[in-house]
């Protein structure tokens, strides 16, 4: 009988030289999916957002939740000792992945000419804002910067103001997800007998695979269709849309077949007929006239959430617009560990977000921890490399290998009452 494995991606070495949000959302979900991920930061200061935004205990939330379960090696990568290291490392793993701006990761020495030579198994994914070709390929990006040069940013917002950004990490993460879907094709494709391939995925790139009409309308119309910022309100359909409801905003999503059943559930037949609204064209033409008719509908009601039962009950695509809060309080959220619970060693117990991608198999939560930053130096050199204690020692004393005390307070960490850890 074969032995039952941990998770889909168990067996699976992840070098790890990312950053910020993209690489390691990639590299998280990974971990989730069993992966042995060797987080490789470089010395002295450790991964750059380790100490961005909100603290608790010492320890960066932001950092927190983008890096459970993965290992911290961190070491002067600009040395002769720290280059030995990562090509040492590269021999051993199946997938190196790289977020670093193009050419920083050929000046540590790990191209993917280098790394292909070391292990000809070994896949490799540059994650960056432009690629790793084009006019544009060696400015630097975050991304706010794709996202304008994707042209959705300009959709973003009313028509008549400057546009507006998301306070979302949408394409970070999108591309991070994208990511990891060209990494497992290769790693299958691998599998069944194919060659390491290198990937060169962007944010550009992912951004714009996200356009859902426009560009296309846009050509095909020989430019007669120029996609505008649409502001509250779909231009290609109504009602379409975010609607000011008693209490708050509710979306609104009537396709044409929903029409009609929900001139029923407003108790308006009658705008079936209307000459102004009978056909979809003409509801988009006139949703200055329509729009108002609705939201008086939903006013009258003593609750939002009134309001929204009815629609509800006719299948009508409506949803109330959650703050962060009350999105993390819903009962679907928490019923499906969309939001979770978890403690973190130092930081102790709070809600993030849960792993997006559910499998019959395996569970959709692990217990994982965030590194303390060189926390697993001793243990990745002596299990992939066979360093002896007195090397390490050496590396330590030379400053090639760098860590942080972990306090002994949170040394073994305990899961409080009600929480997960990791």
């Amino acid at each position: 009988m074969t032995k039952k494995r941990k998770h889909l991606l168990d067996g699976i070495t992840v070098l790890d030289l990312t950053q910020h949000v993209a690489g390691p959302s990639c590299t998280r979900m990974m971990a989730e999916m069993g992966a042995e991920i060797i987080k490789v930061e470089l010395a002295p200061y450790g991964e750059q957002i380790r100490n961005m935004g909100y603290q608790k205990g010492g320890r960066g939330i932001y950092f927190l939740q983008q890096n459970r379960g993965k290992k911290s090696l961190c070491i002067d990568a600009k040395t002769e000792e720290g280059k030995k290291i990562l090509h040492g490392l590269i021999k051993k793993v199946d997938v190196l992945i790289e977020n670093f701006a193009p050419g920083v990761i050929s000046r540590l020495g790990c191209s993917w000419e280098v790394v292909h030579e070391l292990n000809p198994e070994c896949i490799m994914c540059s994650i960056s804002t432009f690629g790793q070709t084009g006019p544009l390929s060696e400015l630097p990006g975050f991304d706010y910067i794709g996202q304008s040069y994707a042209g959705i940013t300009g959709l973003i917002g009313d028509p008549d103001k400057a546009p507006s950004i998301p306070a979302a990490a949408l394409g970070d993460t999108m591309t991070g997800a994208h990511a990891l879907a060209a990494i497992n094709a290769a790693l299958f494709h691998r599998a069944m007998g194919g060659e390491a391939e290198f990937i060169d995925v962007t944010l550009l790139d992912s951004y714009f695979h996200c356009h859902e009409m426009y560009v296309g309308y846009y050509s095909a119309s020989d430019g007669k269709l120029a996609p505008k910022r649409p502001g509250s309100h779909h231009r290609l359909g109504c009602p379409m849309g975010i609607f000011n409801g008693k209490e708050g905003y509710i979306t609104i999503i009537a396709t044409p077949p929903q029409w009609e059943r929900m001139c029923d559930v407003m108790e308006m037949p009658e705008l079936k007929t209307d000459p102004r609204f009978a056909a979809p064209n003409d509801r988009i033409r006139r949703r200055r006239e329509l729009i108002p008719i609705i939201e008086e509908w939903l006013q009258s009601h003593d609750s939002d959430a009134a309001a929204i039962a009815k629609l509800e009950a006719a299948r009508i695509p409506v949803a109330p617009v959650l703050s962060v809060p009350e999105a993390m309080e819903h009962p679907h959220l928490v019923e499906r560990g969309t939001v979770r619970t978890v403690t973190q060693r130092g930081a102790g117990t709070f809600k993030m977000p849960g792993m997006p991608l559910r499998f019959a198999g395996y569970p959709s939560e692990n217990e994982l921890e965030a590194p303390y930053k060189g926390e697993h130096n001793s243990e990745v050199l002596e299990k992939f490399l066979d360093y002896s204690p007195q090397q390490i020692a050496d590396l330590v004393a030379s400053g090639v290998l760098v860590d942080e005390d972990i306090p002994e307070s949170v040394a073994e960490p305990e899961t409080e009452p009600g929480a997960k850890k990791g």
